[in-house]
């Protein structure tokens, strides 16, 4: 059984509709993942050219990467319970800060470079207005480089709203439980950091001095554009 046709029946057995059945499913999923190599899903030759792609000696990267600034998503599989999918983003561009409503997510770096600053409402127990701004805390703010393990952020915690930033051209798969959907009320939001003061320091002791930030929904620039691509590798057997 290929890596990519065990990740799928892994996630058939361990993602449902409400997304994963146990704490140990998730790990099933991620463990799986982990081992996901850019060979499993036909971007070998994009990985290899994002080895070399700071070497001023090399020429191949302008063969292999397109050379549209616009980010590209290949769709492998969708179902009610959960989706796979790769996001292929250039060097230096950006998906702004978003959030998975409900959902639980598994991020792998298949190539490249990307910095990740993700976030975690303060006030969880709040009904969500994403007319208003609302505190959040930042939880990560990094890079991540491939090899490297999965991920994983969880519905209410882990990194939920983040933002991604291709230092060099990259790829991430994703694997989303349940995936996004408008009848089920699973939205994707952006939001953008708002100037707002905390004058009792009362949120600088609730996160215990970490770093937070004020976030509210926003459109972004018609300049963001995510294109559909064509899934090149092998093929699932459902």
């Amino acid at each position: 059984m290929g890596a990519l046709q065990k990740l799928y029946e892994v996630c058939k057995g361990s993602l449902s509709e409400k997304g994963p059945i146990s704490s140990e499913a998730i790990d099933k999923v991620r463990v799986v993942l982990d081992k996901i190599t850019p060979c499993d899903v036909g971007l070998e030759c994009e990985a290899q050219a994002a080895r070399v792609w700071r070497s001023p000696q090399t020429r191949s990267r302008k063969r292999v990467f397109p050379s549209s600034p616009a980010i590209r998503y290949r769709h492998i599989y969708e179902c009610k319970s959960f989706s796979i999918g790769i996001f292929c983003m250039p060097a230096s561009s950006i998906i702004p800060l978003h959030n998975h409503p409900g959902m639980t997510v598994l991020s792998k770096v298949l190539y490249g470079t990307v910095h990740v600053k993700a976030y975690d409402w303060i006030d969880k127990a709040e009904p969500l207005s994403l007319l208003k701004a609302r505190p959040a805390k930042v939880v990560r703010d990094g890079e991540m480089s491939a090899p490297c393990g999965a991920m994983v952020l969880h519905a209410e915690e882990g990194g939920n709203i983040h933002a991604f930033k291709a230092i060099t051209p990259c790829a991430i798969l994703d694997i989303l439980t349940p995936p996004y959907s408008s009848e089920g009320g699973r939205h994707c939001s952006y939001f953008r950091s708002c100037p707002k003061s905390d004058p009792s320091g009362v949120l600088l002791n609730r996160t215990k001095g970490s770093e937070f930030v004020w976030l509210q929904e926003y459109q972004p620039r018609d300049s963001f554009v995510i294109r559909r691509d064509q899934y090149t590798g092998p093929a699932l057997k459902l």
